[in-house]
């Protein structure tokens, strides 16, 4: 067998233990006959896996009682609907554009109501986070929506945001389970899974109870996080194997130290990356120092034909998918937990290599 290192950006690398468990009970899970990709998803069988999945996230990221979890559909941006459909009880909500991603998510939220962009990073190229207080969130805004983590541009939160007494919504699509967060922080969170948890096609929503219940009337019912709730994400048929996939992974973080061991893995693996990048006379990383993401180092070496040769030979080396966002050019390196260490060192040995030969 051989593997490369994958650095996407999503679909991205899953653990190796996660594939094997999973390559093992493809066939047949436990005595049941059947592939989970066969079951159904009222069967006593499934029932067990996904009550399972659930429990483990939840001690994962320490969620409280008083909040529910959703294993949805349509990835992270049908939350971007979502979030204003069901939150937007005034009609106002305010948002922070801080990349791509909260850029749509704000476009979206016009289409339902009254937002309001109350900060942005656009003018230097989202290579920063915008500072907030609570001075700059409306009085009668219902929500605050934030993207946590910007995959594209490389930056992320370094602080959980100050809105005051206001119910903060946070896409964390590209950095959730990386490391502890305080959920009570929150009002919502929610992610793609294909970034750090699962395959694509699940979307995992935690949100606090009191703020169901309150949706426009017209809005469609898949999109209704009180129906998902009522119904334990099993309204329609949910997407199985995709959660069936994130309790493996659920169940590898909590056996391999949870999420304050992730934080150490993935902190020192980005410090590897980032200090060759600092002390490089070829490469340049991208995004501010003070909110630099550790999932997603953005950089560029300043020469458009350049960084195309560079990935080139990255990934003949067997460093694929460095390439970066069509939008933005030069190179991305995603680092999600299940990038091992040894991945990243690798790579920063190639970088050298790299720099030494094309000075």
């Amino acid at each position: 067998m051989s593997r490369v290192y994958n650095f996407s950006a999503g679909p991205s690398m899953l653990p190796l233990e996660v594939l094997e468990t999973a390559q093992k009970e493809l066939i047949e899970f436990g005595t049941s006959g059947m592939s989970v990709m066969e079951m159904s998803h009222r069967s006593p069988v499934y029932d067990a896996i996904i009550k399972e999945t659930e429990a483990n996230f939840r001690k994962l990221m320490n969620i409280p009682d008083n909040y529910k979890v959703l294993f949805l559909q349509g990835g992270a941006s049908t939350q971007f609907a979502a979030v204003p459909l069901n939150l937007m009880k005034t009609g106002k909500a305010d948002y922070v554009v801080s990349g791509q991603f909260s850029g749509k998510a704000f476009k979206e939220a016009k289409k339902y109501g009254d937002a309001k962009c109350i900060a942005t990073s656009e003018d230097k190229t989202f290579s920063y986070i915008p500072e907030i207080t609570p001075d700059m969130v409306r009085e009668d805004a219902d929500y605050v929506h934030v993207c946590y983590n910007n995959t594209i541009f490389g930056t992320k939160f370094p602080e959980v945001p100050n809105v005051g007494d206001k119910v903060l919504v946070a896409d964390m699509s590209s950095c959730i389970t990386s490391e502890p967060v305080d959920v009570t922080k929150f009002g919502v969170i929610y992610a793609g899974a294909q970034k750090n948890m699962a395959p694509a096609g699940l979307t995992v929503v935690i949100i606090r109870e009191d703020l169901m219940g309150n949706a426009r009337e017209d809005i469609p019912t898949m999109l209704d996080y009180k129906t998902m709730a009522d119904n334990d994400s099993m309204y329609n048929t949910p997407p199985c194997y995709a959660i069936y996939i994130a309790g493996l992974v659920y169940k590898w973080a909590l056996e391999n130290g949870g999420l304050e061991k992730m934080k150490e893995r993935n902190e020192k693996k980005a410090n590897i990356l980032y200090d060759f990048l600092d002390n490089s006379t070829l490469f340049k990383a991208t995004a501010d120092k003070k909110c630099r993401s550790m999932m997603n180092v953005c950089f560029v070496t300043g020469d458009a034909d350049l960084d195309k040769k560079f990935c080139k030979e990255a990934a003949e080396a067997g460093f694929v998918n460095l390439k970066g966002h069509r939008s933005v050019g030069g190179m991305r390196a995603s680092i999600y937990n299940a990038m091992p260490y040894e991945g990243v060192e690798a790579l920063v040995e190639f970088m050298k290599e790299f720099e030494k030969n094309n000075k």
